[in-house]
């Protein structure tokens, strides 16, 4: 029953919002009078700018899988990437693409299927810990206008509230792993498995500072770039926004509002965060920015449409990579497998 609550409460809420958002004939209208008249070569940059995203992520992975003696090609790691991508935006769930990297990862390096789990555990981290630092350091800067407004400063809270329990966690599994207490831990505890998985890729990783380092400075500017993906989006119908009046959106105003949306629409609220995120680019964008409504939703349907376009390659790429007679509830039970072995060994 639990398995199957997860995909429906996120089916309810994305045909909600959609609904609620899609409910205004006129506002309709504009959209699509928007999306008609939108400056499409903008949307080219924005793709590329993804793609580079995802080439710094692949680097990022592979590096983190030689630590532990798993030497995978460039180009056999970046498909793995590019699947995990597809299931990340198709798979119902909170980390699809995740369970689908660690099994094909596994199926490459047999003998080290532990180190491959983790290997995707800690890239998750590290892709976490860089959002935080990125987003810490852009609020910081944009900190009075992000309280001015009501809107901006519930949303800002709600953000400090996420990240700070998420990097507690990552705290938690650390000082576990130093201390070793990993075997005392009550199992009552709440995110138990979590944490104790966290400390069993700490127990591996925490040695090799240089590369987490070096992963670190990769993912910074992957953040950037998906974040500007947004702003190519929005470039698209800055002749629009002129003729209508309203200001033209910068890189930095952009770059304000993304780590914001980007930290909920990550969430496992709805799928592929569709309808939180176009509500979010509604709310804040016109708050701060005096963005009108039609042209916030159209800017962050084009900005979800360049991810589409990279889980769409990722879904070809699957369809060539996948093995036959594979299904989805066998990858689960491999990887749930692994999952309990790597809790067991911390």
């Amino acid at each position: 029953m639990k398995r199957f609550l997860l995909p429906a409460i996120q089916v309810l809420v994305t045909v909600g919002l959609l609904a609620w958002i899609f409910r205004n004939p006129e506002q309709n209208r504009l959209m699509l009078t928007a999306l008609t008249q939108a400056q499409i070569g903008w949307i080219i940059p924005g793709i590329v700018a993804i793609g580079i995203a995802f080439v710094l992520q692949t680097q990022r992975w592979r590096m983190l899988m030689a630590v532990q003696g798993i030497h995978m090609s460039w180009w056999r790691t970046f498909r793995l990437m590019m699947v995990g991508a597809f299931f990340n935006l198709f798979l119902f769930g909170s980390t699809g693409g995740d369970v689908i990297k660690i099994f094909y990862a596994m199926r490459e390096t047999a003998t080290k299927k532990s180190a491959a789990f983790l290997s995707v555990m800690v890239d998750r981290i590290v892709g976490l810990l860089a959002l935080i630092l990125v987003t810490t350091v852009i609020c910081a800067i944009s900190f009075r206008e992000l309280t001015a407004q009501p809107v901006t400063a519930a949303l800002l809270s709600t953000l400090g509230i996420i990240l700070g329990g998420s990097l507690a966690m990552v705290v938690a599994g650390f000082l576990v792993d130093r201390l070793q207490l990993a075997h005392r831990l009550p199992a009552w505890l709440p995110l138990h498995a979590k944490i104790t998985e966290m400390a069993a890729a700490f127990s591996v990783y925490a040695r090799d500072g240089r590369t987490l380092l070096a992963t670190l400075g990769l993912s910074i500017p992957a953040h950037l770039l998906i974040f500007s993906a947004f702003y190519f989006a929005s470039m698209a119908f800055s002749a629009q926004l002129q003729a209508a009046g309203h200001a033209v959106l910068s890189l930095m105003d952009v770059f304000t509002v993304m780590p914001i949306i980007s930290t909920i629409t990550a969430l496992p609220i709805s799928l592929s965060g569709l309808g939180v995120r176009e509500v979010l680019f509604q709310q804040l964008f016109g708050a701060l920015f005096g963005t009108p409504t039609d042209i916030a939703k159209v800017v962050s349907l084009t900005g979800f449409a360049m991810l589409l376009f990279w889980s769409l390659v990722g879904g070809v790429v699957y369809l060539l990579y996948r093995p036959t007679g594979v299904h989805l509830s066998d990858i689960e039970k491999a990887v749930d497998a692994v999952e309990e072995d790597v809790e067991r060994s911390a």
